[in-house]
């Protein structure tokens, strides 16, 4: 009787452990809890093949900060047919650190600045977090930029129309804080959690490339 009963426990709990032992990606998605369907939606940039994933963030945002180490080991292995991209979160064309990205991303320098911005903000507390074009234009020099034309490029033309893009995106994607990923323009990832986040936005991936 003894090992009768011991089978049938174990008859039971063999299905539940191996529930429990399926890897998170497994889980399917739901609309609404995962993701929003943004109507409409278009992507930031041509896609040209590839799947757009976009992060829109901003340097000020702590949680950014905190993100951006699980978004670098996250984009690394991320397939050769999609493409990733920072939008600054540009609500105010007049937002230092927004025209910053876009100035560092025309010069080639985000390698350099990028994580160097969110370091002296969140981390040494070098720059603060209302930061003005001066004061980001200094911190470039001291990364070897030329900050004078730093300063001329974020206050420039080019990075002001780059602004009401990124602002229309943002508008458009129906965003409600930072950082968010969207992907392709049409899905709004809603994770719980950062981890959760970049697991939707894997099976959201997936699932583009399965129907292409």
């Amino acid at each position: 009787m003894t090992k009768r009963i011991a089978f049938l426990l174990l008859a039971l709990l063999l299905p539940l452990a191996a529930n429990a032992a399926q890897p998170p990606d497994s889980r399917p998605l739901v609309a609404g809890i995962d993701y929003v369907e943004i109507p409409d939606g278009t992507p930031y940039q041509p896609l040209k093949g590839k799947i757009e994933v976009v992060e829109v963030f901003a340097y000020w945002c702590h949680h950014c900060a905190d993100f951006q180490p699980k978004v670098d080991a996250w984009k690394a292995k991320l397939p050769a047919n999609v493409r990733f991209t920072y939008v600054p979160a540009a609500f105010d064309s007049n937002d230092p650190f927004a025209r910053a990205y876009f100035a560092a991303d025309m010069a080639g320098a985000l390698n350099k600045t990028h994580h160097a911005l969110f370091n002296a903000i969140h981390v040494e507390e070098t720059l603060p977090r209302n930061a003005s074009i001066d004061q980001i234009a200094a911190f470039y020099g001291k990364l070897g930029l030329d900050a004078a034309k730093m300063k001329a490029s974020m206050q420039g033309f080019v990075v002001g129309a780059k602004l009401v893009k990124a602002k229309d995106f943002a508008i458009r994607s129906g965003l409600e804080g930072t950082p968010t990923l969207i992907i392709n323009g049409k899905y709004r990832v809603t994770g719980r959690n950062y981890d959760e986040q970049l697991r939707v936005a894997s099976q959201l991936i997936a699932m583009l490339r399965g129907k292409r």
